[in-house]
């Protein structure tokens, strides 16, 4: 097992080292003033009554902070309408005339958003208590990585096929040990989830330059290339493939590492072949559930393009055809077959990791139960404390989920 992981963790640092960009990779063209406001009064404009408001604001935050300000906020029914005592975000020009210099941007959610937050973080740790708290550490290490690591290094014309495998190794290493701890459950369950990863991006390099995805027809796609012309559009889609399917990859990887725990720890005599087959049809009905939420999430993101294509009366062999929803089936699909790799290659690591007991081994620590000692014998012959007889050797009591 170590043989196999030190050297991957090794790669990870070494890679993450190399790929990380320095310097600033801010564009100049896209840096402006901003600030947020409580607005305090709102009256029509007095040119053009009907297409926009001047709101009176008070500026909290940003450029002009303390003062009150007029902000202009276009009338549209697409847009929220600016009321008195809204918060909101305001754009700043600051060569305009005082009049013209604030500018309605959009609702500021910040409060509304942090509470979510915190009702978020007290359903986990309410649950699942210290390691819920790991659990939320570990998605704020995520949150870094991705920041810090992933988008800068794309950005600055590395391979992002690359970025992503290391960037979403390094998340992993850092959720898993840190949500479940450090331990050989914990380390099967990890190399499960980097081949999976592994696979998963091949196939998304694979089929997105099959279908010739082009990448512009992604969100904000257009924009990042007018800006930033030497990103890659198709490697930053199949980045996007492999982050959307790590959490999916974890679940599946944790789940069957324990499957394969809990068959060891009910029959200790089971070889490797027999746990490998129990723990692959407790896998599959995994499988087709997972599968499902994750077609599902991919479908309900795309549900407003997908409704436009219902109202055009596009033959829907035309509609998947199109670059905005081939992209989706492919994101959808690629998943799909990384987590169904995911359940054999965990299972069979699992499954190699634990020793099968014998029989006799078994009949002793049944006779220790009935008097005649106070422990399980161990690998080395001594007495482990705390072992249950169904362990096979000392690897269940070693295990922290247990």
């Amino acid at each position: 097992m170590l043989a196999l992981l030190l050297p991957l963790l090794g790669l990870t640092i070494i890679l993450l080292v190399l790929l990380r960009p320095g310097g600033d990779l801010k564009v100049d063209a896209l840096q402006s003033a901003k600030a947020k406001g409580i607005v305090t009064a709102v009256v029509p404009c007095p040119l053009a009554p009907d297409e926009c408001d001047r709101a009176t604001v008070k500026v909290t935050d940003g450029v002009g902070k303390g003062t009150v300000v007029t902000a202009r906020a276009v009338k549209h029914p697409l847009v929220p309408k600016v009321e008195t005592g809204q918060r909101i975000l305001l754009g700043v020009v600051e060569q305009a005339d005082p009049a013209d210099r604030y500018l309605y941007v959009d609702q500021d959610r910040s409060r509304p958003l942090l509470l979510l937050a915190a009702l978020f973080a007290v359903a986990v740790i309410a649950l699942s208590r210290w390691r819920g708290v790991a659990a939320l550490v570990a998605l704020a290490v995520t949150a870094v990585v991705l920041t810090q690591f992933v988008l800068p290094s794309i950005l600055s014309g590395s391979d992002p096929l690359l970025v992503a495998v290391v960037g979403g190794t390094a998340i992993m290493v850092l959720a898993l040990y840190l949500t479940h701890g450090i331990s050989i459950h914990t380390s099967v369950a990890l190399l499960g989830t980097i081949g999976a990863l592994m696979l998963t991006a091949v196939l998304g390099e694979v089929f997105l330059r099959a279908a010739r995805i082009s990448g512009l027809s992604s969100d904000g796609a257009s924009e990042v290339a007018s800006y930033v012309p030497t990103v890659d559009l198709k490697g930053l889609l199949i980045a996007g493939l492999v982050i959307g399917a790590l959490g999916v990859l974890d679940d599946v990887a944790i789940t069957q590492t324990a499957v394969v725990w809990e068959l060891a720890a009910a029959k200790p005599t089971a070889s490797r072949r027999e746990l490998f087959s129990a723990g692959l049809r407790v896998g599959r009905a995994h499988v087709a559930a997972v599968v499902n939420t994750l077609v599902l999430a991919y479908a309900g993101a795309a549900l407003p393009m997908l409704m436009l294509f219902s109202i055009s009366g596009v033959p829907e062999s035309y509609v998947l055809s199109t670059e905005r929803v081939a992209v989706e089936v492919v994101r959808a699909l690629v998943g799909g077959l990384g987590i169904v790799a995911a359940v054999p290659i965990t299972t069979a690591l699992a499954a190699a990791v634990l020793e099968p007991v014998p029989p006799e081994a078994v009949d002793a620590g049944s006779r220790i139960e009935d008097g005649e000692g106070g422990g399980v014998a161990g690998a080395d012959g001594e007495v482990a404390d705390g072992a249950a007889v169904t362990d096979r050797g000392t690897v269940a009591a070693a295990d922290p989920g247990r």
